[in-house]
């Protein structure tokens, strides 16, 4: 059997994406951004006070570099 050479649609698009963990100043809960999130306002769900971008750090990313 053969592994399809071709992605799902709307892959592209995502690929690139990076994912962090914000830590509200608030309370201190986490929430997850994507980096295509940050052009907004962001609230933490636990407290609904406005996220500190700050506060973020780098979680993961979408890219890989080993061969496939």
């Amino acid at each position: 059997m053969n592994t399809p050479s071709s992605h799902c649609p709307g892959f592209e698009s995502f690929k690139n994406l990076k994912s962090f963990i914000c830590k509200c100043s608030h309370c201190g809960a986490e929430v997850e951004i994507f980096s295509d999130e940050f052009d907004h306002e962001h609230t933490c769900k636990k407290c609904h006070k406005p996220l500190d971008f700050k506060q973020c750090t780098y979680a993961g990313g979408a890219s890989d570099p080993t061969p496939r």
